[in-house]
């Protein structure tokens, strides 16, 4: 069985157009050699819609708005500063840009790729904290990849 046949991880909580989002958004990071990894919980408490690891370490987290009211009612975001080098907002075509704060990154996605359309402001991680994602970053990934190589294994819920 390919790894590329596997379906995303889907905890009930995505609309079937913040699926496309992520699927188009993943393709456009993998495309500029990052990893990424989905829904990934942070030290906060929260969980990111994407965290992105760049070759060099850097690491980006990715917000998903599927709408307005999307975007509207979810204000967790500023949080998720404390946790990368930079943040960016990504959504769907018919979701209006000018709602998203021009002080972070905004990718334009469908189900089959993205367009990098603002990139976002760098502001560094702190070491600590740059040790503490890389460490959940390759916790999680290890864990979704045994998982899947052993779907009955004694791994409990996959984060």
């Amino acid at each position: 069985m390919s790894l590329l046949a596997e379906p995303p991880i889907v905890d009930g909580r995505q609309s079937p157009t913040a699926l496309a989002v992520a699927r188009g958004t993943q393709r456009l990071l993998v495309a500029h050699g990052m990893a990424c990894v989905a829904e990934l919980p942070l030290a906060s408490g929260r969980r990111a819609d994407l965290v992105a690891l760049r070759h060099d370490g850097e690491f980006w987290i990715v917000e998903i708005k599927s709408s307005i009211e999307d975007f509207r009612v979810d204000q967790k975001w500023p949080h998720y500063r404390l946790h990368c080098d930079r943040l960016f907002f990504a959504t769907a075509a018919h979701v209006p840009r000018d709602i998203f704060p021009p002080d972070a990154g905004l990718i334009v996605a469908d189900a089959y790729g993205a367009e990098l359309l603002r990139e976002a402001p760098e502001h560094r991680l702190h070491a600590a904290t740059r040790r503490s994602m890389m460490l959940a970053f390759a916790h999680a990934a290890a864990r979704r990849l045994q998982a899947l190589a052993d779907p009955m294994g004694p791994y409990g819920e996959v984060v």
